[in-house]
């Protein structure tokens, strides 16, 4: 099968390809392994292509590389570090170099051997790979590295070919991460933020330049959809600066490899981000970010009292949600924005979060507010909420001042249904959200409350309903003349269906009752 294209079938056969070796080895497992193998392989490729290179330019009378033929001289520079360095390409020992791993695939001990070449690559390119590479390769079962070294080695950087795709890796890479939490669920949660849900906060934050920081990164899924985004439209990378904190290091790992697969360089540090804020100096421009639900023991004990971060207070050490809100607020610049996902209860719980809320709202920070779907997470099938906050709320910008206002949408019914367990967002749905904020942050003409959907909202409005910021007591019932369907027909359709079902709860009733009459009650 073709790797070109980006339907994604490439992906799709090579991940079944791939789940099916796995054998009696664990999902969270054998996510490691694959990962690993596959960064591996991307190693060992952008080296064997700068190798090339390399050669032709000792070949080159007008490159600095030029030897003629002095053949032993021709061979230091093909095998000098800072040859590859230069270029942002890891230098590969012969050792751990994929043709001679495939090589000796058969061997009983290749998985010590992959363990030895993970070793042997961070020891040649300490400054960026010391202690990143996973060492576990030797209690997974022969056969199975032996497939996967097969089923991998279709895959290549192209090498000067027209044929082959220069992102294969990372869209190989995204995909298998992405597969590896739906299989694990609430677990492969802590790692992985649906890329559709990714798309839309960054569509909402428009990352054009500035520091963007997550302080909770998972595997970086944000940080590269806000290179997609600079890409796509017609941004300069060179104008953002990535920073991140990720707790898991098996997690952070996983991030650090996914950035270097897209040539994305960025200050990731391993930590608990209330804890151990590895960033305490930092004022970010944009912070985006998915941290983990309604998370409990988040570590209040840990603060002080005087931690400037929670000029609002500490929330109860059974709920991170506010507790986590104050930690961005307190990173992010005067003219910066945040965008992060909640659970949808963060909008109306009570108590000292309540207290937290109220603070927030009253100090004009918050800017807009969006309720999600259900089922459109795998940690979670209940509905999810946006938080976008502003401490300049455009004052001083080149946005529309919206002092004392607050964006509220309603968002549940926008959605595809792709299976019976999982919802999905599509461009269409993503862009009439995305555009909606923007319209009303940037003053555009066509904004327009809308009943059901979306209505803007000033400080007093949200102190009469109690500080509570479920968009449903804001933006009414959907205008019924602009619904495409009559009202009469809809009730008739509505009507027939639930005779039906009644129908259908009357024969299975029958047959219950046959049931027990036929073991003889």
């Amino acid at each position: 099968m073709s790797i070109n294209g980006d339907n994604g079938e490439f992906e799709k056969s090579l991940w079944q390809s791939a789940e099916g070796l796995r054998g009696p080895v664990e999902s969270a497992e054998y996510k490691h392994i694959v990962l690993g193998l596959l960064f591996l392989k991307y190693m060992s490729d952008a080296f064997e292509q700068r190798r090339n290179e390399l050669r032709e330019l000792t070949y080159d009378e007008e490159s600095m590389y030029y030897c003629g033929d002095d053949d032993e001289e021709r061979q230091f520079i093909l095998e000098d570090i800072d040859a590859y360095h230069e270029e942002n390409v890891f230098y590969i020992p012969e050792e751990a170099r994929w043709e001679g791993l495939m090589e000796r695939a058969t061997h009983p001990d290749i998985g010590a051997q992959i363990d030895d070449a993970m070793r042997a690559i961070e020891d040649k390119n300490p400054d960026r790979l010391d202690g990143m590479l996973p060492k576990r390769y030797s209690r997974i079962p022969q056969d199975t590295l032996e497939g996967l070294l097969n089923e991998f080695s279709e895959l290549d950087l192209g090498n000067g070919k027209d044929t082959q795709d220069e992102d294969v890796f990372g869209r190989v890479y995204e995909y298998f991460i992405k597969e590896f939490a739906r299989q694990e669920g609430h677990r492969g949660g802590e790692f992985y933020t649906p890329k559709h849900v990714v798309e839309l906060l960054v569509e909402i934050l428009e990352p054009f330049e500035g520091r963007i920081f997550d302080p909770f990164c998972g595997s970086g899924g944000m940080f590269v959809q806000s290179h997609k985004f600079l890409e796509e439209k017609g941004g300069d990378e060179s104008q953002i600066s990535i920073y991140g904190q990720e707790v898991n290091q098996a997690t952070w790992r996983i991030c650090k490899m996914n950035l270097y697969l897209r040539g994305i360089d960025g200050n990731i540090q391993l930590g608990d981000s209330i804890r151990d804020d590895k960033f305490s100096n930092l004022r970010a421009d944009t912070i985006i970010t998915n941290p983990p639900f309604n998370m409990s023991e988040w570590g209040k004990e840990t603060v002080s009292e005087d931690d400037p971060r929670f000029k609002y207070g500490l929330p109860p050490s059974s709920n991170a949600n506010l507790a986590f809100l104050q930690h961005m607020l307190y990173h992010v610049s005067e003219d910066g924005m945040i965008g992060t996902v909640m659970a949808k209860g963060s909008l109306s719980s009570s108590g000292k979060e309540a207290e937290i809320r109220k603070q927030i709202v009253e100090d004009d920070l918050l800017d807009a507010i969006i309720v999600l779907s259900d089922q459109l997470f795998y940690t979670t099938e209940i509905p999810v909420s946006i938080w976008v906050l502003s401490k300049s709320k455009g004052e001083g910008t080149d946005e529309r001042e919206r002092k004392g206002e607050t964006l509220f949408i309603d968002a549940r019914d926008i959605y595809e249904q792709k299976d019976i367990k999982q919802k999905i967002l599509r461009p269409k749905h993503i862009d009439k959200i995305a555009s909606t904020v923007r319209s009303y942050r940037q003053g555009y003409e066509n904004y327009e409350d809308e009943p059901g959907f979306c209505k803007v909202v000033d400080i007093d409005e949200i102190a009469e309903n109690d500080y509570i910021l479920i968009p449903g007591r804001y933006v009414g019932i959907e205008d019924i003349e602009k619904n495409d369907v009559p009202f009469e027909p809809k009730m008739e359709q509505v009507t027939s269906e639930l005779r039906q079902k009644f129908r259908e709860s009357d024969e299975l009733q029958k047959k219950i009752d046959e049931k027990i009459r036929e073991v003889g009650f």
